[in-house]
């Protein structure tokens, strides 16, 4: 008969090494159905929340030889009202969906034993209003870049200041904030922990290298938004003298149409990948049985 003493030290060495096997878990059904839910609120935030304008008062007349049907005028008759609105929406959105990002992070990272797991996350829930506030900031840094270049790149240098602003700063709240609130931003310290979320950075941003499915979650979604911004620009010049033509709503609607877009295929990607690794995992078993 194994001894007392035995018997607990087998007992805490499997349940360590069973809570370190769970390094690289990803809920991948509650994944799936909170993009689901994020998509379908960034959509509506983009077409029904500017309709919000109409409970301040009628909308302007203004005479036209291309009529639009009401629910576009709301869009199209005061651009920068319909930015600020979408900026507002994105905001709340993005805090929601930035903190599931970093819940998902943390698992797919955590290591050790239950109790520590659970003093480990912990502090990583004690720290996050100040995370909120890091990334709050590197947002608004990031929307001063973002204004910069969208100049660089053509926009209205001497009017339309509102409105080239309201467009960065949809694009920096879609591009920055959850990233830097999920992963932490990325610091000019010298220490080591900033120096590996730098490398980080340069890897998922610049390489486009994402390795597993929270990264992918979110690299995905900033690319689509960055080529759907630049896609929808190219309207603009042309002369069809249309209403949505106004600046800076084709570039703000394409850079949300990118960003929903890039969170499919996203969860696409993630589907595959999560249904292959599942059939390996049925396999394995059967295949150990075989060769014992």
């Amino acid at each position: 008969m194994p001894s007392a003493k035995a018997r607990t030290k087998r007992v805490a060495g499997s349940s360590t090494t069973t809570n370190e096997s769970r390094q690289g878990f990803f809920p991948f059904f509650q994944y799936a159905s909170i993009v689901g839910v994020h998509v379908i609120l960034v959509g509506f935030s983009a077409l029904y929340l500017p309709q919000s304008t109409r409970l301040f008062g009628p909308l302007p007349v203004r005479k036209t030889d291309r009529p639009q049907s009401e629910f576009v005028e709301a869009l199209t008759v005061r651009p920068a009202v319909t930015a600020a609105w979408i900026v507002a929406g994105l905001c709340i959105l993005q805090v929601w969906w930035g903190t599931w990002v970093r819940k998902w992070y943390f698992e797919w990272n955590a290591i050790g034993t239950l109790d520590e797991i659970k003093i480990a996350k912990a502090k990583v829930n004690a720290l996050w209003f100040s995370r909120l506030c890091e990334a709050a900031g590197f947002t608004l840094f990031a929307t001063l870049v973002a204004h910069i270049i969208i100049i660089l790149f053509g926009a209205p240098l001497s009017s339309h200041h509102l409105q080239t602003g309201l467009l960065a700063s949809t694009i920096s709240v879609l591009t920055a904030f959850v990233p830097a609130f999920a992963f932490g931003y990325p610091s000019l310290a010298s220490d080591t922990p900033a120096l590996v979320n730098r490398l980080n950075w340069i890897r998922l941003f610049a390489e486009l290298s994402p390795r597993n499915a929270i990264e992918r979650a979110v690299v995905h979604p900033v690319v689509g938004t960055v080529v759907g911004a630049w896609v929808g620009a190219i309207p603009i010049p042309l002369d069809w003298d249309r209403p949505w033509q106004a600046w800076p709503l084709t570039p703000l609607y394409g850079s949300l149409a990118g960003y929903i877009l890039g969170s499919l295929v996203a969860l696409a990607v993630n589907s595959v990948k999560w249904l292959a690794e599942e059939q390996l995992r049925s396999v394995q078993p059967s295949t150990k049985y075989k060769s014992s």
